[in-house]
C-alpha cells in the first residue's frame, strides 16, 4: 500500500523524496498544449466543448497527483514516455505537491463553473489563464510558479530545486547577460514597433491560397484552349 499510495521516490543519494522534473515539464507542455487550443476555440469559434473535457482531465490528473501517487497522473505517465529515454532530473517532491494542490484548486474551480454550473465569467477567463501562466513558465524554462510560494507558508528548506537554483550562489561565465545583448534585444523590439506602425497595412493583407490560385490560373488556361 505504501508503495502505491505515496507521495514522491526514495532514490539512493537524496535525502528526500524526489520527482523527476524532466516528465514534469513534459506533462505541463502537455496541458498548456491542450488548455492553448481550448482557448483558441473559445476565442475564435466561441466553442467550448474542448475546454470542458480539458479541465475534467485537468482535475482528475491533479487529484491522482495529490491525493494518490503521481507515477498513475495520465499526464505524467504520458510525460515519461515522452521523456523515458533522458536523464532524469530530480526535485524535491515537497514543494511541487504544494504547487499541484495550487492546480487542484484551480482547476477545481474551473469545473465547478464551466462543467457543472455551465457558465463563464471573468472568474473562470483569470483562473484559467493563471493555470495557463503556470504551465507555461513550467514547460518553457522549468520554473515552477507555484513553488515560489511554499517558502511563504512552510519553514523548512526547499531541497533539490530545478536547475540547482536552491544551491547554487554565482552563475557562469555562459549564463550572464552582457549590456550589448540587452541592446541588441530592445534593437529588435524598436525595429518591430517601427513596422507595426509604418507597414502595419500591409501585415493585416489577408493572405491568399498559392496552391489555389495556381490551380484556378491553370484551370482556365486548360478552358481557354
Amino acid at each position: 500500500m505504501s508503495k502505491t499510495i505515496q507521495f514522491g521516490e526514495d532514490v539512493p543519494g537524496y535525502a528526500i523524496r524526489v520527482l523527476n522534473e524532466r516528465e514534469i515539464r513534459a506533462a505541463a507542455g502537455v496541458l498548456f498544449l491542450g488548455t492553448f487550443l481550448s482557448l483558441m476555440l473559445i476565442a475564435f469559434k466561441g466553442n467550448f466543448v474542448m475546454i470542458k473535457y480539458v479541465v475534467t482531465i485537468f482535475l482528475l490528473d491533479f487529484l491522482i497527483r495529490v491525493f494518490i501517487n503521481p507515477r498513475y497522473a495520465p499526464t505524467l505517465v504520458l510525460g515519461r514516455l515522452i521523456v523515458g529515454r533522458q536523464t532524469p532530473e530530480y526535485v524535491g517532491a515537497a514543494a511541487k505537491r504544494f504547487a499541484w494542490i495550487i492546480g487542484l484548486v484551480l482547476s477545481a474551480t474551473m469545473f465547478v463553473f464551466l462543467v457543472i454550473v455551465n457558465a463563464y465569467s471573468p472568474i473562470t477567463g483569470f483562473t484559467c489563464l493563471v493555470c495557463l501562466l503556470f504551465l507555461f513558465f513550467e514547460s518553457a524554462f522549468g520554473i515552477c510558479l507555484g513553488c515560489k510560494f511554499y517558502p511563504l507558508f512552510f519553514k523548512d528548506k526547499v531541497q533539490y530545486c530545478p536547475g540547482e537554483i536552491c544551491e547554487r550562489q554565482s552563475r557562469q561565465a555562459i549564463q550572464k547577460t552582457s549590456g550589448r545583448q540587452v541592446l541588441v534585444v530592445l534593437a529588435v523590439a524598436v525595429f518591430v514597433g517601427v513596422l507595426a506602425m509604418r507597414y502595419n497595412r500591409y501585415f493585416s493583407r489577408e493572405p491568399h491560397n498559392l496552391f489555389r490560385n495556381t490551380a484556378m490560373t491553370n484551370t482556365a488556361t486548360v478552358k481557354t484552349k
